[in-house]
C-alpha cells in the first residue's frame, strides 16, 4: 500500500463574500426595495409640486362652485321653434312691433264698369279678395246673371247707367239723352234698375253731354234720392254739373279721382293707382274706375293688394265713401 502523503491535498480556503449566495441575495433584495421606495417618493414629490389638482367633475343638477360655468356637452340642446301645420310660427310672426299699428293712409274704392257683356271677363274680379264695385251696363245678354254673379260674390252692385256722348257715339241700350222727358227719364232708369236686381247706386256710361245738363241731372238725381240710391259722377267731362246739381237738391254724391286704364299697360296702370293713393293721403279717399275688358287690370289688383294692406290703406266701396242723409 501507498502510504499517504505527508503533503495531502492543499487545505480549503475561507469563501470571500461575493462567493456566499445567502447574503449576496439578500443584499439584492435591500438593494430593489431602496429602489422602489426612492421611485414611489420621487413620483409622489413631482405630482404634488408640478402638476395640478385634477377638478373633479360636477354633478349635472347640482350648483356650480363658481358664479361662471362653461356650457355642458351633455345638455340637451334647445327645442326648436313650435311649428303647426308645417308653419313656422317664429317666422310667420310680423315684422312690425307688436301694439304698434301701420299709420292709416286713407280709404280707396276700386269700381269696376263695362260689366255685363261677358261672364268670363268678369270671374277674375270676383276672386278678388277684398271689396270692389262693380257697374253692370243694362240691356246686354249677361246684364242679368252678370248682376246676380256680382251679388253672389259679395260685391256692390251699381247700375252702369248709359248716357249720351257729346260726340254721338252709341251708349248702348237704356240710354238717356238730354231731349226725353222726365217721365220718359224715369221710366228708363227705372226699368235698368229692375232688370239688374238689388243694385245698390249707379253711375254715369259715357254720358259727356247728359251730365252737362242741369234738367237732365236733376231727374236722375232725384230719382236717386227718393229711391235711397248712391250716385257716382265718372266725370267723363271736366263740365260735368252733377256736383252743383246735387248740392242744391243736398244730397251727397260720389266723383271719380282716376280713370286706372286709359292706357292697358299693367306700369301705366300702376301710375295712376299710386296717383290716387296720394290723393287720398291727403284728403283721405280716393275713387278709381278700371273696366271690366281689362284682364291685365285684374292681375295688378291681385298683385298690389296685399302691399296696399301692408302700407296702411283701407279698400271700400263707394258707398262706403258717400254717407246718404237720414229720410
Amino acid at each position: 500500500m501507498c502510504a499517504p502523503s505527508d503533503r495531502g491535498d492543499p487545505p480549503e480556503e475561507p469563501l470571500g463574500f461575493a462567493e456566499k449566495p445567502t447574503l449576496r441575495r439578500l443584499l439584492v433584495t435591500l438593494l430593489c426595495l431602496f429602489t422602489g421606495a426612492l421611485g414611489l417618493s420621487t413620483v409622489f414629490f413631482i405630482r404634488t409640486v408640478f402638476l395640478p389638482e385634477p377638478v373633479q367633475a360636477t354633478p349635472a343638477g347640482s350648483l356650480p362652485a363658481t358664479r361662471e360655468e362653461a356650457p355642458r356637452s351633455h345638455e340637451a340642446p334647445e327645442a326648436p321653434p313650435f311649428k303647426e301645420d308645417g308653419v313656422d310660427q317664429d317666422a310667420a310672426a310680423p315684422a312690425v312691433e307688436e301694439g304698434l299699428p301701420v299709420k292709416s293712409q286713407g280709404r280707396l274704392a276700386f269700381v269696376i264698369d263695362d260689366a255685363g257683356n261677358n261672364l268670363d271677363e268678369l270671374e277674375p274680379f270676383l276672386r278678388f279678395p277684398g271689396p270692389l264695385t262693380i257697374a253692370v251696363l243694362p240691356g246686354l245678354p249677361c246684364s242679368g246673371e252678370t248682376a246676380r254673379r256680382v251679388q253672389a260674390a259679395g260685391k256692390e252692385l251699381f247700375l252702369h247707367q248709359p248716357m249720351e256722348a257729346l260726340g254721338g257715339q252709341y251708349p248702348g241700350p237704356g240710354a238717356i239723352y238730354t231731349g226725353m222727358s222726365a217721365e220718359t227719364i224715369r221710366t228708363m232708369v227705372e226699368a235698368n234698375l229692375a232688370e239688374l236686381g238689388a243694385v245698390v247706386g249707379m253711375n254715369n256710361h259715357q254720358g259727356s253731354k247728359t251730365t252737362q245738363d242741369h234738367k237732365a241731372m236733376e231727374i236722375i238725381l232725384s230719382l236717386c234720392r227718393d229711391r235711397g240710391l248712391y250716385f257716382l259722377d265718372s266725370r267723363t267731362i271736366a263740365g260735368t254739373v252733377a256736383p252743383e246739381v246735387a248740392r242744391r237738391l243736398g244730397i251727397p254724391i260720389g266723383e271719380r279721382d282716376v280713370f286706372i286704364d286709359n292706357t292697358p299697360e299693367k306700369a301705366a296702370m300702376r301710375q295712376w293707382i299710386e296717383t290716387a293713393q296720394g290723393k287720398a293721403r291727403r284728403s283721405g279717399s280716393a275713387i278709381l274706375i278700371g273696366h271690366a275688358w281689362s284682364p291685365a287690370l285684374a292681375e295688378l289688383l291681385q298683385e298690389i293688394y296685399p302691399s296696399l294692406i301692408e302700407q296702411g290703406y283701407s279698400l271700400t266701396t263707394v258707398s262706403g265713401l258717400i254717407a246718404l242723409p237720414r229720410p
